[in-house]
């Protein structure tokens, strides 16, 4: 089990490279900034595996690597986010705001954050993404406060993971 998570991370830190790759898997990382009080939010998922994704869920074409389809992307990326990732600290929902994308290696990087002057204690994330298009996606999460690492692993149908620091 513990060698099947480290080749998932390195499949989505874009160490391990291939173009068919044989696992369906996304990265999301939750660091709570004490010092900026900000809740930042990475979320890495294969490029091809995502645009597959927002393929059927917007049932149009999504391609990151066209240039006219740029502003589209830009639209897409983050309606798409808001609808598949969902974070309650301490009881709240929080509404993430949408930073940007960035093409990595054989991902995409989304960036997401949310100011949150109150330190996390109970948290509860739902993931869903790519489940419109793998019914084999695992979505890893990881949760970080004060220093210290909180992982798990969603695999489809499940949407939810709860954390408690």
């Amino acid at each position: 089990m513990k060698s099947l998570l480290i080749i998932l991370l390195l499949i989505i830190s874009g160490t391990y490279t291939s173009l068919d790759h044989p696992f369906h898997v996304s990265n999301t990382e939750f660091n709570y900034n004490q010092t900026d009080k900000n809740l930042e939010v990475i979320c890495k998922i294969f490029t091809d595996d995502f645009e597959k994704a927002l393929n059927i869920f917007y049932k149009q074409k999504a391609d990151f690597s066209e240039a006219k389809l740029k502003g589209q992307m830009e639209s897409m990326v983050p309606r798409y986010m808001k609808s598949h990732l969902a974070v309650s600290i301490n009881g709240k929902w929080l509404q993430l705001s949408y930073l940007g994308y960035e093409i990595d290696h054989e991902s995409v990087a989304v960036y997401l954050e949310y100011p949150l002057n109150e330190l996390p204690k109970t948290i509860e994330v739902q993931n869903t993404l790519a489940y419109e298009a793998y019914d084999d996606q695992v979505g890893i999460v990881h949760f970080i406060v004060g220093g210290k690492r909180i992982s798990n692993k969603l695999v489809y149908p499940e949407k939810s993971l709860k954390f408690e620091f």
